[in-house]
C-alpha cells in the first residue's frame, strides 16, 4: 500500500529545503492555552448548535466540555487567534486542533458522526491563522494535520487478568485514521503530524492509513512522526527504546521523526540524543514546559524551556523544535529566538524524499 512513485507536494519540496537551510519552528500547546479561556458547556456546544460541512447539525447527549477538537467546530475563531499568536511568535508550522478526532477518540463523546467535518474544519482554521501571519509579515505557514494516538492501545491489554484482550485491532484503527486523514487533506494540511506515540502499533496502522489517502488524492504529502518516552525507563508504553522505533517506522520514509510530550527538555535530551544518531531522516523534538507541579500546571519560564531546547540545536541534534503540554506563544517566541544561531542537523540520508 506504501507507493513511494507517488509524486510529492510542493508543500513537501519547500518544507525540505528549509528545514535543510534553518532549524524550523513547531506551534505550542493547545490545549493548555484553551484552557486559560475558561470556557463553558455551552461555549463548548454553541448552545447545543454543533454545526459541521453543509450546516450538517452534530448531536449528542454527553457533555462536551474538554472536548478541546469540537471548538473548531463551535468557536473556531478562539482556536484561530491562539494558532496566529503561535505564527507570529516564530512558527513555521501549525498544527491543527484535531488531536482526538478519530472516531475512536470522539465516542466518549458521542460525536463520531462529526469527525470528517472536525478535521476538514480544523485544517480550514489552521490554514486561516497560517494565511493571516504570512499576510502580514511575508514568512509562509505550513498546516500540520494532528493526528494523536486514540485513547487505545493495539499491543497492550487493558485487563490485567486477559493479557491476551485488545480493545481495539489494527483495522479498527487504520479506518478511524483513515477517515481523520482524509479529512484534513480535504481541509487543506500540508503535512500529516502523527503524535504523542506510545504504541508504535497504533503508529503504524496512522501510517498504513496515510498512505491509503495518499494513493486517493494521486500525491504524498509529508510526514511528521513523533513519539513519547513515558518514564525514565527511556522506553515508549510499549516498550521499545528510541533507536527500536526508529527501524519500526523506517520504511515509512518520514519528513520528520521524533519525540514530545512526557517530559521536559532536559529528561528528553539523551533520548533524542539516541535517536538522531540512527535516523536518517530529519529530527523533530517538541518537550513540555518542564514537568507538571501539583496541581497539574507547567512552571518553567519560557527563556528556561528555549536555553535547554537550544542545547539540541547546539549539539547539532534537530532540524525542527517546538513545544507542547505548557507551552505559550512567549515559550515558541523564546525558542524560535535561542535556536535561530544554530545550523540545523544534517541527516544521515535522504529517506524521507
Amino acid at each position: 500500500m506504501i507507493n513511494f512513485s507517488l509524486p510529492i507536494t510542493d508543500s513537501f519540496k519547500a518544507l525540505d529545503a528549509a528545514a535543510r537551510d534553518r532549524i524550523l519552528v513547531l506551534d505550542g500547546a493547545m490545549g493548555t492555552m484553551i484552557q486559560t479561556l475558561n470556557m463553558t458547556e455551552e461555549d463548548f456546544t454553541a448552545n447545543g448548535h454543533i454545526h459541521g460541512s453543509g450546516c450538517r447539525h452534530h448531536q449528542s447527549d454527553h457533555p462536551q466540555k474538554g472536548n478541546n477538537d469540537l471548538l473548531v467546530l463551535t468557536q473556531p475563531k478562539a482556536v484561530e487567534d491562539i494558532q496566529l499568536q503561535f505564527a507570529l511568535a516564530g512558527a513555521d508550522i501549525l498544527e491543527t486542533n484535531t488531536f482526538s478526532s478519530t472516531t475512536i477518540a470522539q465516542a466518549d463523546y458521542g460525536l463520531e458522526t462529526a469527525v470528517h467535518d472536525l478535521n476538514v474544519a480544523g485544517a480550514q482554521v489552521a490554514r486561516r491563522a497560517a494565511d493571516r501571519a504570512q499576510a502580514e509579515d511575508g514568512r509562509p505557514r505550513y498546516v500540520a494535520g494532528a493526528v494523536g494516538p486514540t485513547n487505545r492501545t493495539a499491543s497492550i491489554s487493558p485487563d490485567v487478568n486477559d493479557p491476551g484482550y485488545r480493545a481495539v485491532t489494527f483495522d479498527d484503527l487504520r479506518r478511524a485514521y483513515g477517515q481523520q486523514i482524509d479529512g484534513l487533506i480535504e481541509g487543506g494540511s500540508d503535512l500529516i503530524l502523527i503524535e504523542t506515540i506510545f504504541d508504535t502499533l497504533n503508529a503504524k496502522a496512522a501510517l498504513f492509513a496515510a498512505f491509503e489517502s495518499f494513493a486517493k488524492i494521486g500525491r504524498r504529502l509529508p510526514l511528521m512522526i513523533s513519539g513519547t518516552i513515558t518514564d525514565a525507563s527511556g522506553r515508549t508504553l510499549s516498550g521499545q527504546t528510541p533507536t527500536a522505533f526508529w527501524h519500526s517506522v523506517r520504511h515509512a520514509r518520514p519528513f520528520t521523526v521524533g519525540l514530545n510530550c512526557a517530559l521536559g527538555a532536559d529528561a528528553m535530551r539523551p533520548h533524542l540524543a539516541e535517536l538522531s544518531g540512527v535516523a536518517e531522516t530529519m529530527i523533530c523534538a517538541y518537550p513540555n514546559a518542564g514537568l507538571p507541579n501539583a496541581f497539574g500546571q507547567y512552571d518553567e519560564e519560557p527563556d528556561d524551556t528555549a536555553s535547554k531546547v537550544a542545547v539540541f540545536a547546539k549539539e547539532g541534534l534537530v532540524n525542527v523544535v517546538g513545544g507542547c503540554c505548557g507551552t505559550t506563544p512567549e515559550h515558541i517566541r523564546a525558542i524560535a529566538e535561542q535556536v535561530a544561531p544554530y545550523a540545523p542537523r544534517k541527516p544521515r540520508g535522504t529517506n524521507n524524499v
